[in-house]
């Protein structure tokens, strides 16, 4: 009778504190709070999203999502060494960032670090779960780029399957041979 109720008491207390716990993790606050800076990446407003980031990284020094979003600007006005830096301390504060390791693999291409790039589009391809073709797209760029060339073909077809048309392009080109067969 008393562990009956001692269960029932439990289950109780599970339930309400369920309700009542705060769900969102630090990553999905920092994307709330900074989204004016998120949007004015998303305009291409890169100048004006880096002063923003810059600012929010002196003012959230641990935030992940800060770091992430100045590396950002910082490889789309090709600061790549700048960029890997915001970027490894931005999965240092938070390794589950997908696309963090996109953006560093994009970087380290970008300075012809080919075999620390594939290994970022590796971890980008996992962090995605298998869903985003940039990251198949990419790590074939860098396969190409170290001979793989077998496997690089493989990650450009799964590219073109979830929908990456650059990819499709890619494969029309040599030393791609094979037909390239689409299914709807």
């Amino acid at each position: 009778m008393e562990v009956t109720l001692l269960c029932l008491l439990f289950g109780i207390y599970l339930t309400i504190r369920y309700f009542l716990v705060d769900h969102d993790t630090v990553s999905d606050k920092d994307l709330k709070r900074f989204r004016r800076g998120i949007d004015l990446v998303q305009q291409r407003n890169i100048s004006e999203a880096y002063s923003y980031f810059d600012n929010a990284v002196r003012q959230y020094p641990k935030s992940a999502i800060a770091y992430a979003y100045r590396g950002k600007c910082q490889l789309v006005q090709q600061n790549y060494y700048s960029a890997i830096y915001d970027l490894t301390e931005a999965i240092s504060r938070d390794n589950t960032l997908a696309e963090c390791y996109l953006d560093r693999g994009i970087a380290y291409y970008h300075t012809a670090e080919f075999q620390l790039a594939f290994r970022e589009f590796d971890k980008a391809v996992w962090h995605y779960h298998d869903e985003q073709p940039d990251a198949y797209r990419w790590r074939a760029l860098a396969r190409i780029q170290l001979r793989q060339l077998p496997q690089a073909e493989n990650d450009l077809r799964r590219a073109v399957v979830l929908g990456d048309e650059n990819s499709f392009h890619l494969l029309l080109q040599p030393p791609f041979t094979r037909p390239i067969y689409q299914g709807k």
